[in-house]
């Protein structure tokens, strides 16, 4: 399991906290803790790379700022 901190920007509310949670639950993040321009999240290395989770959250609406392991 790998642990990553990702600034994400374009969040300014708590609606933005429900959708990224969503995207990032879609790609088969274990776990994230979601706060308005970050969040720790934890994730199979052999299922989630950083680039599905950059896709997701672009998708939502959101980009991936950048990354840093934990």
């Amino acid at each position: 399991m790998k642990t990553v901190k990702i600034y994400i920007e374009g969040m300014t509310c708590r609606h933005c906290i429900q959708r990224v949670s969503n995207a990032l639950d879609s790609v088969g993040v274990e776990n994230a803790e979601v706060e308005i321009g970050e969040a720790i999240i934890k994730f199979d290395e052999n299922r989630v790379n950083i680039d599905k989770v950059a896709k997701a959250l672009e998708e939502a609406g959101y980009r991936l700022k950048s990354w840093q392991d934990q």
